[in-house]
């Protein structure tokens, strides 16, 4: 019988490399398929997907089952880590381009003012039932259509559309109440 997901990063936080290759060749493709989406160049979404599993095998044993899925778990690493090249790569093109300093204050105000953003959605997904977040977060951190999330868990695809839109309209309701712009 497979292993989960779950049980592979138990297995990799105690250092079992097989693990971690396995899953690898179960959540690669869909790690490399967003890493792609926000990065759009294959070298550097290679590279991110190759740092967050990296990550993965520094940081498995900080990965908690209660607060979510290891395939969700995984895929925030992957996109952490093709932002984190997005941002360098714009530095670096920045940088080239004008040597004159930029302004410290807008960007530091910019970066607080999406950290606060990101941590008002993050805990709006944590008051959504289950089956809702977890089709937001395969939809929006896996990269996935309705269809392929159909078929991932063998719901038909109507329940998903449906889990969607509730769960889209309960994060905006959500998000709105604590005043938070989307």
């Amino acid at each position: 019988m497979p292993r989960t997901d779950e049980e592979l990063l138990a297995a990799i936080a105690r250092g079992d490399e097989g693990a971690l290759a396995e899953l690898y060749d179960r959540l690669g493709r869909v790690a490399y398929g967003l890493a792609l989406r926000v990065l759009r160049d294959p070298a550097l979404a290679q590279d991110a997907v190759q740092d967050a599993f990296l990550g993965v095998w520094r940081t498995a044993a900080a990965f908690d089952p209660r607060r979510g899925k290891a395939q969700t778990w995984l895929l925030t690493l992957v996109h952490r880590r093709a932002v984190d090249v997005v941002r360098r790569e714009d530095r670096r093109r920045t940088e080239q381009l004008d040597d004159a300093p930029v302004a410290a204050a807008e960007s530091t105000d910019e970066e607080a003012s999406v950290r606060e953003q990101r941590r008002a959605v993050q805990a709006a997904l944590a008051l959504l039932p289950a089956d809702q977040r977890e089709a937001l977060e395969l939809s929006y951190y896996g990269g996935l259509t309705q269809t392929e999330l159909a078929e991932r868990l063998g719901i038909p695809l109507g329940t998903v559309k449906s889990r969607v839109f509730a769960g889209l309209a309960r994060l905006r309701d959500l998000l709105g109440e604590a005043g938070a712009t989307t």
